[in-house]
């Protein structure tokens, strides 16, 4: 198969600690969503400190995850794939492939994700609208 993409992703390599699995031996739930977040934040910050915002001022306000396949130690690094999935005026929702080392980016995935992320003002502690740099940035990965 071609590891061409069909559509905007950036695929982040994130190890498998043995510390990962748990006692089926293959990737623990809460373990995953770590692994999700490393990824995550190895994206927003592939292009330097101008969208380190969408880091220090955005939370997660919901995530699911999705298990269609088992991912053990040997699949690692495993490839995540993301990409805007949406935007809105204070929110954005990431879209997550997750696919072992020997897979090809167009093989299913052996999990699909989402992280709705909000933005807020920390000091006032709000929700805050997304800039337009920052809304640039996100339509530039968007999956429309």
């Amino acid at each position: 198969m071609t590891d061409t993409p069909a559509a905007p992703g950036y695929d982040a390599f994130v190890p498998v600690r043995w510390s990962d699995m748990d006692a089926f031996q293959h990737i623990n739930h809460a373990r995953m969503v770590t692994l999700l977040e490393e990824a995550r934040i190895d994206w927003l910050l592939s292009e330097g400190a101008e969208n380190s915002s969408l880091i220090t001022s955005a939370f997660i306000a919901d995530i699911h995850v999705k298990y269609r396949a088992q991912l053990t130690h040997s699949d690692s690094p495993l490839r995540i794939t993301m990409w805007i999935a949406k935007h809105r005026a204070v929110d954005f929702t990431i879209g997550y492939e997750v696919r072992g080392a020997r897979a090809g980016r167009t093989d299913p995935p052996a999990v699909t994700a989402t992280t709705q992320m909000a933005v807020a003002d920390v000091d006032a502690r709000r929700l805050r609208r997304i800039t337009a740099a920052e809304r640039e940035y996100l339509t530039r990965w968007s999956r429309a």
